[in-house]
């Protein structure tokens, strides 16, 4: 038998480290070469880390959710046949015991000792869901195979978990005096007894009926007060029953609005603070962002553009691409457009090569589309806009895009890219100031297109008008370029027909 130290690879272009998302195998496991054993998040992507060997998982040697630097071990596997291992990675039998004792004096006496019996196994999904719905892993109570933790097993242990909250309440102090000011009266009033806090004032005067009368006016008031007016006391009745006034209301949610106050000056609680790990895709981007806005000088070029015959173009085509499968928004459009533009202003489609002091100026037309999901920002790339047709086109990013939000898009898939377009405005805003893609030179944000009056022929009319934003990199593009550029893109969305000839 044989032992394999296995490092975690280089996943990425000049990265040194990348995060555990999950295990996909647990120790005893028998595994064959290539086999996935690991997903690993780095550089918007998630990726599946390979076996290298037939074997089984002897020990995994980093947990869920830890960063790992490049070339740590991860993981060992125990192989038939040890003398025909490689070399550079296979050690010994007798060389792990040394490494392991040398681990063991190196721990400290106290130190919590992992043991293959305290390891929490866990599918990856169950491990991101219950980081979504903050449950401790470890907490679980698995019901697969060797207590393997099951998505089924989190979200049981959360409602659980949902469900034990009045006991919770009772028995800590500063967060039951927080939550209990937003329970219903009947609740707080409980607790309030225990705790001995000022809410407990206005939870002894809350009702706990099941049916009172109001005017509607009232029960309005009630709304937006966001008052129960079972709870609102009352000594007035209509009919036999209890009726409440707006004045009682008013004063019931002033009364309560008064203990809140109350509760949080006695404790010093202003609310409970989240901490949110700063890592994966929203560590990579933020350090996308920086190093952009640190190295690039931007400079953003707006301006607006008359849209009116595109949106009647693309209202014709659109059920034409439905016919063949394919659902056909603006953005091919624009792709068109903006690669009619690069062609005349190559500088835009460039890159600056600081090392050699030289501006890359790109023979491909690659361009990225920014897309918004649950994760952050992901820039999936179409490559050779210029050598494809519309429905090409926005089929193959409609599929980019699909594979971004379910997180299921490659590192390769974002990669490449000489020009990027974000599209702002269909989240409904009109201008922004896009930070450039680096290394690429520029950006071109889209606003949403909107109804607008313009002078046509002497007359004002509603025209379709869309805001474009242009961030360049004033290092290599100069305004007068990027105010041309825009004005070449802008000619081909007012007149859809020119895409045609390119």
């Amino acid at each position: 038998m044989g032992i394999r130290e296995f490092k975690l690879p280089d996943v990425g272009e000049g990265l040194t480290e990348a995060e555990i998302v999950g295990w996909l195998v647990e120790e005893g496991d028998a595994v064959s070469e290539d086999q996935p054993v690991a997903e690993a998040e780095t550089d918007k992507a998630v990726v599946e880390i390979p076996s290298p060997v037939n074997g089984t998982v002897k020990e995994i040697r980093a947990e869920a959710g830890e960063m790992v630097p490049v070339g740590d071990v991860i993981i060992v596997f125990e192989t038939e046949g040890g003398d025909d291992a490689p070399t550079e990675t296979t050690t010994a039998e007798a060389e792990p015991v040394e490494a392991e004792e040398t681990a063991a004096a190196e721990r400290a006496p106290d130190e919590e000792v992992p043991t293959p019996e305290g390891r929490v196994f866990a599918a990856p999904s169950a491990r991101r869901l219950a980081r979504e719905l903050g449950v401790d892993i470890g907490a679980v109570e698995g019901s697969g195979p060797g207590g393997r933790v099951s998505d089924a097993d989190v979200r049981a242990h959360a409602e659980d978990d949902t469900d034990d909250d009045p006991a919770a309440v009772e028995t800590e102090g500063v967060k039951s005096a927080t939550r209990k000011v937003t329970d219903d009266g009947a609740e707080a009033a409980s607790a309030d007894a225990e705790t001995g806090t000022s809410a407990g004032t206005v939870a002894g005067e809350a009702a706990d009926r099941e049916r009172t009368l109001a005017a509607p006016a009232t029960r309005r008031l009630a709304e937006e007060q966001g008052v129960d007016l079972n709870a609102v006391p009352t000594d007035e009745e209509r009919d036999g029953q209890p009726f409440v006034t707006p004045e009682q209301v008013t004063a019931y949610a002033t009364a309560r609005q008064d203990a809140q106050a109350a509760d949080a000056a006695a404790l010093g609680v202003a609310g409970e603070d989240e901490r949110v790990p700063y890592r994966g895709i929203r560590r990579t981007i933020g350090k996308q962002m920086e190093r952009s806005k640190y190295t690039a000088p931007h400079v953003t070029h707006h301006d607006e553009v008359d849209v009116t015959a595109l949106v009647e173009a693309r209202r014709d085509l659109k059920e034409v691409a439905a016919e063949r499968g394919v659902s056909l928004t603006y953005m091919p459009f624009v792709m068109k457009a903006v690669v009619a533009g690069l062609k005349e202003f190559p500088y835009l489609n460039s890159t600056l090569d600081e090392e050699a002091e030289e501006i890359v100026l790109k023979g491909a037309y690659n361009l990225g589309v920014a897309v918004g999901t649950d994760a952050g920002l992901m820039v999936p790339v179409v490559d050779g806009v210029d050598r494809k047709g519309m429905l090409q086109l926005a089929s193959e990013m409609n599929d980019l895009v699909e594979k971004a939000h379910e997180r299921s898009i490659s590192r390769e898939e974002m990669q490449g890219g000489t020009f990027t377009i974000t599209n702002f405005g269909a989240i409904g805003g009109e201008y922004a100031t896009p930070v450039i893609n680096y290394p690429e030179t520029a950006i071109l944000g889209l606003g949403a297109i909107k109804e607008k009056p313009r002078v046509v022929d002497g007359e004002v009319v509603p025209r379709h008008v869309m805001t474009l934003s242009l961030s360049i990199d004033h290092r290599v593009v100069d305004g007068a370029q990027a105010a041309a550029f825009t004005n070449r893109v802008m000619e081909y969305l007012e007149n859809p027909s020119l895409l045609l000839l390119e």
